[in-house]
């Protein structure tokens, strides 16, 4: 039994990136979505599609993003709030991750937002994971 689907998603992602697959099929969830279509908005993930895989069930195929060298956009993505540990952030703490570079998805009461979009709206939360 999975007990952390965000992980498996994140995984999913980062092991077809390094076969350099160009697509990724993720199980669905409202939580998986947002963080996709912030990986997407964001540059890196090309795009996404929710699919109805049958029996009630949904899955997201994500498509890859490579640059002209063939290289993946996503040079680290990363779980950082663990079912078994979470993590929050004030927005004071939130504000820049590797200098601009990568991005920080949060959950806020604002609902699931980058750190640069947190931060404008005043809300820290839990830190879901980072990417650069």
């Amino acid at each position: 039994m999975m007990t952390d689907r965000i992980a498996d998603s994140l995984t999913r992602i980062r092991n077809a990136a390094l076969r350099r697959l160009e697509t990724a099929e993720l199980l669905h969830s409202k939580m998986i979505e947002a963080i996709v279509s912030i990986l997407v908005e964001k540059g890196y993930l090309e795009s996404y599609t929710v699919e109805d895989a049958g029996n009630n069930k949904k899955t997201i195929k994500v498509v890859l993003k490579y640059d002209e060298d063939g290289r993946s956009v996503i040079n680290e993505l990363k779980r950082i709030s663990k079912p078994g540990r979470r993590i929050y952030k004030g927005k004071d703490e939130i504000k820049r991750f590797k200098n601009g570079y990568g991005t920080l998805i949060v959950s806020t009461s604002y609902g699931v937002l980058p750190n640069d979009e947190a931060y404008k709206k005043g809300a820290g939360g839990e830190v879901i994971c980072s990417v650069w």
